[in-house]
């Protein structure tokens, strides 16, 4: 079990590390999200995993064959697409030769949003971008639906022990934890509405707000976690988000433009990319 914890912890630094050299080639941005989900969500999920898991596994009660068997074919079928992609960094690629400087050179002038990497995510790649929340937002659902089953009594007694165990050990953790959670949350809303003028966006910053709640959950126990964060209201605000973000699109269509496309919204297009992208 100490060498487990020894891995996660490496681990986490190594996250963290990786980090800091993304700052170091200006791609914060990318240091963002990899300092929340490497050195952050990462760590504190595997360690509560390894506080939660036994020593022993269960018996496994079916044979994962055909588990397997669509593993193995998706990844067949995902490596076969990439066959006709051109080479990693090939500089005489169609996305180097004409994409990348169409968004360098033009995306102040036609978004007129500092953070390049906002206009491309938020305006250029809006419809992209759409396909990955409604992944994240599926994904999501799963996992809301597969917490929803019902458990045996006794795993749950189990559970909410290990739990109430390990947070009312930690005092000084707790008393830490409260002191950090507002700040947490704080920068969080910072980096979600700078993103248009620095790095950031809503990604990195949900993913702060992760952060945060699974560090409050595992000092505090799941159970008053549960209480805190509604879930009920945790759903409805997930399928609004979609929904704007796709409301978005639809009301372009209604001015007279395409699917995302900002420039509708107002009088002027740059205002318009500006709404659009704080829509979303």
């Amino acid at each position: 079990m100490k060498d487990l914890f020894a891995v996660v912890m490496l681990s986490g630094i190594y996250s963290l590390l990786t980090a800091s050299f993304f700052v170091a080639m200006d791609a914060v941005d990318v240091a963002f999200t990899e300092a929340s989900v490497g050195a952050g969500i990462f760590t504190l999920l595997m360690l509560t995993t390894i506080t939660m898991t036994g020593r022993y596994e269960r018996a496994a009660r079916h044979k994962p064959t055909l588990a397997l068997a669509v593993v193995l074919a998706t990844g067949g079928l995902l490596i076969y697409g990439t066959l006709d992609m051109p080479y990693f960094g090939d500089p005489q690629a169609a996305a180097h030769l004409h994409v990348a400087p169409r968004y360098i050179h033009d995306s102040m002038q036609e978004i007129g949003v500092p953070n390049i990497v906002t206009s491309v995510l938020a305006s250029y790649r809006a419809f992209d971008t759409l396909g990955e929340v409604v992944v994240i937002f599926t994904a999501g659902i799963g996992v809301l639906a597969l917490l929803s089953v019902a458990r045996r009594p006794e795993d749950d007694a189990e559970i909410n022990s290990v739990n109430d165990s390990m947070h009312e050990q930690h005092l000084i953790l707790r008393i830490v934890t409260k002191i950090l959670i507002p700040f947490i949350l704080l920068f969080a809303l910072y980096v979600q509405f700078h993103g248009d003028f620095g790095p950031g966006g809503g990604f990195q910053a949900g993913m702060i707000f992760t952060a945060a709640i699974i560090l409050y959950a595992m000092l505090f126990g799941l159970s008053t976690a549960r209480r805190v964060i509604s879930q009920p209201l945790i759903r409805l605000l997930t399928a609004i988000g979609v929904l704007i973000f796709g409301g978005v699109g639809v009301v372009s269509l209604l001015n007279g433009g395409n699917f995302l496309d900002y420039n509708v919204l107002s009088d002027d297009p740059v205002a318009g990319q500006h709404l659009g992208i704080l829509l979303i």
